[in-house]
C-alpha cells in the first residue's frame, strides 16, 4: 500500500487555522485515494520507549514542567542539525483523542518532542534544515513526506514536498510579521531541494515559478477543496434559521457575514468602513481571532460607530450595527454561513480564498476582490470588485442588500462552481501528483 505522511504541526492548534484546514482535507483526500495516511505530530511533553505515556504526551493539554532554561533551549536547537528521532506511537484506545486528533483520524501517528518548534529554533541559528529519523523498519515508514507549508525540516528516505500556499510576505511585505529574509530564503531552498512542491492556484504558482525562477514542472497546482460533515450539510433551512435566531439573536437572511483572521491582506478595515458607508440596516458579523497588525483592522469597530438608537414601544433600545465572535465551533460558523444574505470577503490578495469557497458551497452569495487567486476560485458566481475601492464596495454591498434577485442568482452558480473544487476533484489532482513520486 502506498503510504504518505503529512505535519500536524498546524492540525495541533485548537482554534484551527486556514492551513489546518488545508492538512485535514489532504489527509481526506489522500484517503480516498486508498493510500494509507501517517502524521507526525511534536508535541512539547517528551517521547520516550513507554507508549502509554506517548499517547498521553500526544493528547496532553499542557505540559507540566518548569520552563527550560536558556542552556536546555540552546542545547535543543543545537542538537537539532544532527537529527530528530520520531517514533511511531500505537494507539491503544486507553486514551481517549483530544478534538484536535478526532478531527484528523489516520492509519499511523509519529511524535517528536518540540520537533516543529525546535527545528526553527535551529533554522534560526545555523540556517539548516532539521532532518527527521522515523524510528521504524522502512516495510512501516512513509514513502512520501508532505510538509503542509513551508517547514525547515525534512525526513531521511521518504521523497519530501512542500506546499507553498502563496508569497504573501513577498507581495505584500506590510500585511505581515514574517521575518521576510528568512521566508524568502527558506522558500528559496525549498524551491531548489524538495522533490516537488504543491500549492493552491494558478495565481500562487505563478508567482512562486516568478520569483524563484523554478522549472515549471516541479511545482503542481492541486487547488483545494471545501469539506464539511455530511449531517451538517443536511440539516434543512428552518432548522439553522431557529438555531441563529435562538442563540445569535439573528434572522435569516439578515445579516452580512466576514469570517477569517483578522489579518490586513483580510482588508477587514475596509469592509467595516464600507458597511457603515452603505447605510444598510442588516447588521455585520465579524468571526475571526487576531491573528497580527489587527488593530489596524479593527479601529472603526467602536461604540460610538457601530451603535445605534432606536425608538421602539415607547422606550429608547440599542442595535448593535457589528458584531465580532473571536472564535465559534464548526457547526455554529457552518450555520451562520448559510443563514448570511451574503458573505462579504474582498481580501487584497489571497493564495486561495476558502471562506468563498465554502460560503458557495452553502448557497450564499459572496462579494470577493479580483484579487490574487479569488477569480479563479469565485468566476462569475460572485460580486467581484477592487479590493482598495473604497466606493465599489460601497456599491456592492448595497446592491446586494437590495436585490434579491441577483442573490439567489448568485446562490445558483455559487455551488454550480463550488462543485469544481469538490473532494473527487482536489483527490483525482492529488494523486497524479502523487505518482510521479512512487
Amino acid at each position: 500500500m502506498r503510504r504518505i505522511c503529512i505535519d500536524g504541526f498546524n492540525l495541533a492548534l485548537r482554534k484551527g487555522s486556514g492551513i489546518a484546514t488545508y492538512g485535514r482535507n489532504l489527509n481526506i483526500g489522500l484517503k480516498a485515494l486508498g493510500y494509507e495516511t501517517h502524521i507526525l505530530h511534536g508535541p512539547p511533553g517528551r517521547i520516550g520507549a513507554n507508549n502509554l505515556l506517548n499517547e498521553v504526551a500526544l493528547e496532553d493539554a499542557q505540559v507540566h514542567q518548569t520552563r527550560p532554561s536558556w542552556w536546555e533551549r540552546y542545547s535543543a536547537a543545537a542538537k537539532s542539525p544532527w537529527g530528530r528521532i520520531a517514533r511511531k506511537v500505537e494507539r491503544s484506545g486507553r486514551v481517549l483523542p483530544s478534538p484536535a486528533t478526532l478531527r484528523a483520524v489516520t492509519d499511523v501517528t509519529w511524535a517528536s518532542q518540540d520537533v516543529f518548534h525546535r527545528a526553527n529554533q535551529a533554522y534560526e541559528t545555523y540556517k539548516t534544515f532539521t532532518p527527521v529519523y522515523l524510528s521504524a523498519p522502512a516495510r512501516e515508514r512513509p514513502q512520501v513526506m508532505h510538509w503542509t507549508s513551508p517547514m525547515p525540516l525534512k525526513v531521511r528516505g521518504p521523497a519530501n514536498i512542500y506546499t507553498i500556499h502563496d508569497l504573501v510576505p513577498l507581495r505584500l511585505p506590510f500585511t505581515t510579521l514574517d521575518v521576510k529574509r528568512r521566508f524568502y530564503f527558506m522558500c528559496k531552498r525549498i524551491c531548489r531541494t524538495a522533490d516537488h512542491i504543491v500549492t493552491v492556484s494558478e495565481s500562487a504558482r505563478r508567482d512562486i515559478i516568478d520569483m524563484f525562477g523554478i522549472s515549471e514542472d516541479r511545482i503542481t497546482n492541486t487547488y483545494q477543496a471545501a469539506s464539511l460533515p455530511p449531517a451538517l450539510l443536511a440539516r434543512d433551512d428552518e432548522e439553522i434559521a431557529r438555531e441563529i435566531e435562538g442563540v445569535f439573536g439573528l434572522g435569516w437572511k439578515r445579516y452580512f457575514l466576514f469570517f477569517g483572521a483578522i489579518e490586513p491582506k483580510k482588508n477587514l478595515g475596509r469592509v467595516i468602513e464600507a458597511y457603515l458607508s452603505s447605510g444598510v440596516t442588516d447588521p455585520l458579523v465579524i468571526i475571526g481571532g487576531a491573528a497580527w497588525l489587527d488593530e489596524l483592522e479593527t479601529k472603526m469597530i467602536y461604540e460610538d460607530l457601530v451603535v445605534v438608537q432606536t425608538l421602539k414601544d415607547g422606550m429608547i433600545r440599542r442595535a448593535d450595527r457589528i458584531r465580532r465572535y473571536d472564535y465559534l465551533p464548526l457547526h455554529s460558523l457552518v450555520s451562520l454561513i448559510r443563514g448570511a444574505k451574503a458573505t462579504l470577503f474582498p481580501s487584497l490578495y489571497e493564495g486561495f480564498g476558502l471562506p468563498v469557497l465554502e460560503s458557495m458551497m452553502l448557497g450564499t452569495p459572496v462579494l470577493t476582490s479580483t484579487a490574487g487567486s479569488l477569480p479563479e476560485v469565485a468566476a462569475d458566481a460572485a460580486l467581484s470588485v477592487d479590493a482598495y475601492d473604497l466606493d465599489a464596495i460601497v456599491r456592492g454591498i448595497r446592491t446586494l442588500d437590495a436585490d434579491a434577485d441577483l442573490r439567489a442568482e448568485l446562490s445558483k452558480r455559487g455551488r454550480v462552481q463550488a462543485a469544481k473544487f469538490s473532494p473527487e476533484a482536489y483527490s483525482q489532482k492529488l494523486g497524479a501528483t502523487y505518482e510521479r513520486l512512487f
